[in-house]
């Protein structure tokens, strides 16, 4: 079966440090002491997720890949060979990637509580001038842990290692599916305001350029605000949900 020639284009925010730091968080890793052959390695295996799904990146993820590379390097070898650094005191190469992942933690952290700020001070000023008698109740999904792109990816990979050590590879299945195809059936099976297991979506797929289209598919239905993700907890199962139609 011929790899789908159709593929959704996702923009991606977040740079290379926001993935650092989200997998330093995600292990529950010492930002000050990173084990830089496990974060290079996690790191490239994202970086290899994103080519396969053909995520446009800039030009700073490859920048950061081979930095880390070189650290990497650098960390494997004995002290008296390493090449010399234009700051002497500096003797652990990681210290400046180190460096600038703590400021721009500093900076990221204070744009996430000058938002909440924000958010709070807007409460202030009401939208009618008396409340309604049976108010909305708030949504349950406004209090999940937020879901980023990097949680999708790793769900994402999770679903289709777990495909592949399922079905053998002598398996052949001619039917071609396409990103359409796929909008039309996710948005069959599931009913407005219905909720479901992120990982039940590709309970029915059956090759591995399935479960890919299908998740560009669900890609593609955030893009359009058709489903909506959440998380119950931090690195927990993530949860898909069509919106409803006001």
């Amino acid at each position: 079966m011929e790899e789908p020639s159709y593929k959704v284009k996702l923009d991606i925010f977040e740079g290379p440090l926001d993935l650092l730091l989200y997998l330093i968080k995600r292990d529950e890793v010492d930002i000050y002491d990173i084990p830089i052959e496990h974060i290079t390695h996690q790191y490239l295996d994202y970086m290899q997720a994103f080519k396969m799904l053909d995520i446009d990146l800039a030009s700073e993820f490859m920048l950061m890949a081979a930095n880390l590379m070189y650290i990497k390097s650098r960390t494997l070898l004995p002290k008296a060979v390493q090449p010399p650094e234009e700051d002497g005191e500096e003797e652990d190469p990681r210290w400046e990637l180190i460096r600038q992942l703590v400021e721009y933690k500093k900076f990221k952290d204070a744009a996430g509580f000058l938002s909440i700020k924000e958010l709070e001070q807007s409460q202030y000023f009401a939208a009618y001038p008396e409340p309604a008698k049976n108010p909305t109740p708030a949504d349950p999904h406004d209090q999940q842990v937020e879901v980023n792109i990097f949680d999708l990816i790793r769900a994402f990979k999770k679903v289709l290692r777990r495909f592949e050590e399922e079905h053998t590879l002598g398996e052949i299945h001619d039917e071609p599916f396409t990103v359409g195809d796929k909008i039309d059936y996710l948005l069959d099976i599931m009913a407005e305001g219905e909720s479901t297991p992120f990982v039940e979506l590709f309970s029915q797929a059956a090759s591995r350029s399935e479960v890919i289209v299908t998740f560009l598919a669900v890609l593609e239905l955030m893009k359009m605000n058709q489903f909506r993700i959440s998380q119950p907890e931090l690195l927990g199962d993530i949860v898909v949900t069509r919106r409803k139609i006001d």
